[in-house]
């Protein structure tokens, strides 16, 4: 069998037309379990490890130049599949409502619901990121986006960006001009209102997965043929940036580059198949991705009250246990509560 056999069979229904392709892709559900479980691992310490356990500040280091620029790389991707990116003009007000429908509206509540829930707590405990009060985290939710009570939650409104900036852009420019404005977004600073700046970090990502989702059938092999290759520059630009040789958005921009082939090719091979984790988590990413925080949140006052220290050696407690709270409490919660609330179960699917 050749090398290129496992990337050729992803692409059955690719190579077969666009309403083929809008048939469920397994490698991007696997590439997207990966991707939340490294948001959760990221999440489990909302400021400073306990001394001794620095080494997790080297670990969500080299997680952050990565996960969310592949993240929204695997949304262009998606875009393009879709056949989102033709929407006609006169589409898009409807096309742009139910992105928000799907995108903001979970935002908005969510972020209302920690903002609630920090106020209250704030009169008990030690809250991170306090609010300033009701009006104000309201307006740092989603205007000084930079103070925002919520800031996890960033990549939904993101997503929301890309995903009707895209259309228009694109069926006017083509793809090209859709990569051309990405570049142009990373070299502009845009303020930190209403997350431009984040969206300017992130939107060459999307653009880029639009163009290998354009041309899958020539690029997905060589992903898969050449990961040796792909994998040693994704180390190699994640040393460099752990080393300080890539320092501000440059780490993001390489290290996020690099990371698309390496993983997206390691999801086609025969034994990331066999990955069940991965393909489930893939399909509960976004219960995973709005309720992560708060599930490890609880567990860890829950750990803390019942005598596990946060020190270097209670943090090898707490580190697998707040990792599968974070991936556990939230698929319990969508498929014992949510399901049974349709309006919820759409907005957490």
């Amino acid at each position: 069998m050749s090398a290129t056999a496992p990337a050729e069979g992803a692409l059955v229904a690719a190579q077969a037309g666009r309403s083929a392709a809008r048939e469920r892709r397994l490698d991007l559900d696997r590439a997207k379990g990966v991707a939340i479980l490294l948001v959760v691992v990221g999440h489990i310490v909302a400021a400073a490890p306990p001394v001794g356990a620095e080494w997790y500040d080297w670990l969500r280091y080299a997680i952050y130049r990565f996960h969310m620029p592949f993240f929204l790389y695997l949304s262009g991707y998606v875009a393009w599949l879709s056949g989102a990116l033709s929407t006609p003009d006169s589409a898009m007000p409807r096309y742009t409502l139910r992105r928000a429908q799907r995108l903001l509206a979970p935002f908005l509540l969510l972020g209302v619901v920690v903002l609630l829930g920090k106020l209250l707590a704030e009169r008990f405990v030690h809250v991170d990121n306090q609010p300033a009060g009701l009006l104000a985290g309201l307006r740092d939710l989603v205007v000084t986006t930079e103070d925002s009570p919520a800031t996890f939650i960033w990549f939904l409104w993101v997503l929301f960006l890309c995903s009707v900036v895209a259309p228009p852009v694109w069926r006017r420019v083509g793809t090209v001009g859709l990569l051309a404005g990405g570049v142009v977004l990373l070299a502009v600073e845009l303020p930190d209102i209403f997350y431009l700046e984040r969206f300017a970090r992130h939107a060459l990502f999307f653009a880029v997965g639009v163009a290998v989702a354009q041309h899958e059938a020539r690029l997905l092999p060589r992903f898969a043929a050449l990961q040796p290759l792909w994998w040693a520059v994704f180390l190699a630009s994640l040393a460099a940036a752990m080393l300080g040789w890539l320092p501000g958005d440059w780490s993001l921009l390489v290290c996020g580059l690099a990371a698309i082939p390496a993983l997206h090719g390691l999801m086609l091979a025969p034994a990331a198949a066999r990955q069940g984790w991965a393909l489930l988590l893939g399909r509960f990413t976004m219960a995973i991705y709005l309720f992560n925080v708060i599930a490890i949140g609880v567990v860890k006052a829950v750990l803390l009250k019942a005598g596990v220290p946060w020190t270097a050696a209670g943090f090898w407690i707490h580190a697998p246990a707040l990792t599968a709270a974070g991936v556990v409490l939230p698929i319990l919660g969508k498929v014992l509560v949510l399901r049974r609330l349709p309006a919820l179960d759409r907005m957490t699917d």
